[in-house]
């Protein structure tokens, strides 16, 4: 009776532990995945950071204001993405933008584990999505204009109605 309760118990524990989140490096000192999502909250602080970091590290050829439009960007032949337009990230998750920054990307240095945490980078990652915010969204395609519509013909005035006559009684 006791053994089915000790075997349970084991495997609610090793259920526990496996949804307990750790650290990004293993007790070796090697990385782990980061999270598929992005763990980390905001504050000032955070994002006051992000922002230094982001000026230090990404501002010489994404753009002070993240528009992609440098002239190191132009003298390295780079087409790079405006993020201050809402739908440039739009189709990119917050874990492809991690990769991106950690690992880097075509001539895109790494942001190496030594010089940011994962943290840090998490938070550049919102503040980059920030970049986006409060711009106004691109002007839809102009609609087609409508076929020309006559004017109606002004109705004619309603001629008066004559009171009806008195109807005499019938017996």
């Amino acid at each position: 009776m006791l053994k089915p309760f000790l075997v349970f118990s084991a495997v609610i524990l090793f259920e526990i532990a496996a949804l307990t989140p750790t650290s990004t490096l293993a007790a070796g000192g090697t990385p782990q995945e980061p999270a598929s999502t992005n763990p980390v909250r905001p504050t000032a602080a955070s994002q006051e950071k992000a922002k230094k970091m982001y000026a230090m590290d990404c501002a010489i050829c994404h753009g002070d204001n993240g528009d992609g439009k440098t002239d190191l960007a132009k003298d390295m032949s780079l087409t790079l993405l405006d993020w201050t337009d809402p739908k440039s990230l739009g189709g990119k998750s917050d874990q492809e933008l991690f990769n991106q920054i950690r690992k880097g990307k075509d001539k895109m240095p790494p942001e190496d584990a030594s010089r940011a945490k994962d943290a840090e980078v998490w938070n550049l990652v919102i503040y980059i999505r920030g970049m986006s915010k409060n711009q106004p969204a691109a002007p839809a395609a102009p609609a087609a204009p409508a076929a020309p519509v006559a004017p109606a013909a002004p109705a004619a005035p309603a001629a008066p109605v004559a009171p009806a006559a008195p109807v005499a009684p019938t017996n």
